[in-house]
């Protein structure tokens, strides 16, 4: 149960401080922010739990794949907000739009032998 606990805190301590230095220094909250912490993190949970460090590959190499679609994102986002729609409105857009860009890359892996 322990485990549990520190890796919901360590993650979370990591999320807000990141939202907390986005209030005051925005280009070093994006360099923390765009680091792999969320896949060093589950590539150490992985390990810590299972010890096997094939399945620790198998997960980096998919998430390789993943962060394709991801970008959309961080493309659509800022243009909508730049073209003057609303931050929710935006925010939706983008995230709709990122789904849909996984959905299509999760077929495509399937499809021609990728993964996923």
């Amino acid at each position: 149960m322990w485990q549990y606990i520190a890796k919901v805190a360590i993650t979370a301590v990591l999320v807000v401080a990141i939202a907390e230095l986005a209030k005051q220094r925005s280009l070093l909250a994006a360099v923390l922010a765009s680091l792999p912490v969320t896949s060093l993190l589950a590539f150490v949970w992985l390990y810590v739990d299972t010890g096997d460090s094939m399945r620790v590959a198998a997960l980096s190499q998919e998430i390789l794949w993943l962060v394709l679609p991801s970008l959309i994102l961080f493309l659509a986002l800022p243009w909508l907000i730049r073209a003057g729609v609303n931050f929710w409105l935006s925010l939706g857009v983008a995230s709709a739009a990122t789904a849909v860009s996984y959905a299509a890359m999760i077929w495509a892996l399937r499809r021609f032998g990728g993964g996923a």
